[in-house]
């Protein structure tokens, strides 16, 4: 299931019924705020708070902050992931 489950993130929009609320509310939020972050809108905001406490989406945010550095860092500098 866990397979199924990173599959199925490339084509979420099809395969909501996998995630959970609370996993499709992180996940949209991660999104938006790799792609825009000023773009966290007040919705989104309500939908966060519904499912995690503050404590949470600080740790939430930062995980994702930190894998976007991780990326950026990696690609500016050409590094490429050791063959498996």
């Amino acid at each position: 299931m866990k397979e199924e489950l990173l599959d199925a993130l490339y084509h979420i929009d099809r395969h909501r019924h996998l995630f959970t609320g609370r996993e499709l509310v992180a996940l949209h939020y991660a999104e938006v705020v790799t792609t825009s972050a000023r773009d966290v809108s007040e919705e989104l905001w309500d939908e966060l708070q519904e499912y995690f406490d503050d404590g949470e989406i600080v740790e939430i945010t930062t995980v994702v902050g930190l894998f976007n550095f991780f990326n950026r860092f990696a690609d500016a500098l050409k590094i490429n992931p050791p063959p498996t």
